[in-house]
């Protein structure tokens, strides 16, 4: 896929989804309703340069026929936005299954795998997609994965290996989401082991969003991998980041900008996790530009592992915060922060 020359600006679609519909307590809001929102998005004349996706109702229909994921893309490309990384819909209620599950279940993993990535085919031909990966996840709780961690790793990282041999015949990356609800994953050792042990680096990754990486920190879900306790200084935060970021920093191929006031929150089906703040959000614990930094760049200075775009993530905000154009206005502008201070790293690390 042709590659863009500088980092891309993508809004998330899926908080407008996640927790809500049938059983929540708000509404689903429609994707159309957050492309718009996306799109009329403006700080001094800059706008959003694309969006991410999960691949599930009510917002997108895994099964749609080539011609429907051509209109859906005209759609996107209208309104001068871009598709970037998509999330397989690899969750039992979605139809998919756990990673760590039966023969079955697994099965139904790898291939919500297999059609998320034919589904992204017809995107990439349509020119609207030329960049991201496919993001996964175990589809499974810390819970369960408890009873037997050494086995249900293998698992998992049997299916991860499956999936991720199926995305590389696609030209596709799988990027997997460290997050405190997802078995194997909850913690930031317990992701490490995890990709090494499926053993595929540049082809299954790591996908890092500030809000989740947080609580790996603070040792949610994991007491024995927290590498802050409570009271800390700033010093030892950023030598706790470091050493988070040395870890899975060099895994990372996906990256949602996100900010976090430390609490753990769930709603509807979405098992409880790290709550997402507002970007201008008083209570918020991140420098959310520094922290980018640790994870977009490497050791010299350079954009890691080809990311091309980065995404804001902010799930479990009621309807009226994510309906607030001034809401995406804050966003962006975060966000064009943050790509101004990587663009202005890498070019002083690599001066003539």
């Amino acid at each position: 896929m042709n590659q863009p020359t500088t980092l891309q600006l993508h809004n998330a679609m899926w908080p407008g989804i996640v927790g809500k519909g049938e059983g929540a307590d708000e509404p689903a809001i429609t994707l159309e309703k957050m492309l718009d929102l996306t799109g009329q998005a403006h700080v001094q004349g800059q706008h959003f340069d694309g969006i991410d996706l999960n691949l599930m109702e009510p917002h997108l229909n895994i099964a749609a026929s080539k011609d429907e994921i051509l209109r859906f893309a005209d759609q996107v490309a209208a309104r001068g936005l871009h598709i970037g990384s998509v999330g397989a819909p690899i969750w039992p209620p979605a139809g998919g299954g756990s990673a760590m599950g039966s023969q079955a279940e697994r099965k139904r993993f790898v291939e919500m795998v297999r059609k998320s990535c034919e589904y992204a085919a017809v995107l990439n031909q349509h020119g609207v997609r030329t960049y991201g990966n496919i993001r996964i996840d175990s589809a499974d709780s810390p819970a369960n994965w408890a009873k037997n961690p050494q086995e249900n790793t293998r698992l998992i990282a049997q299916t991860f290996r499956e999936a991720g041999r199926i995305a590389a015949d696609f030209g596709e990356r799988l990027a997997a989401e460290g997050e405190i609800c997802w078995a194997g994953m909850h913690s930031w050792q317990h992701m490490l082991n995890l990709l090494e042990a499926v053993g595929m680096p540049g082809q299954v990754g790591f996908q890092a969003d500030l809000a989740h990486t947080y609580l790996f920190l603070l040792g949610y879900n994991a007491s024995e991998h927290a590498l802050l306790e409570k009271g800390y200084t700033e010093e030892q935060f950023w030598e706790a980041y470091q050493r988070l970021t040395n870890a899975l920093g060099p895994w990372t191929i996906d990256f949602h900008v996100a900010q976090s006031d430390g609490s753990v929150y769930g709603s509807g089906t979405h098992d409880k996790t790290g709550r997402h703040c507002r970007a201008d959000d008083p209570n918020g614990k991140l420098d959310v530009v520094r922290c980018a930094r640790y994870w977009l760049l490497d050791e010299e200075g350079r954009i890691r592992n080809a990311i091309r775009h980065i995404c804001w993530d902010g799930c479990m905000f009621p309807n009226a915060v994510l309906e607030a154009p001034q809401t995406w206005q804050q966003v962006l502008a975060l966000m064009l922060e943050v790509r101004d201070d990587i663009e202005n790293h890498e070019k002083e690390a690599h001066k003539p």
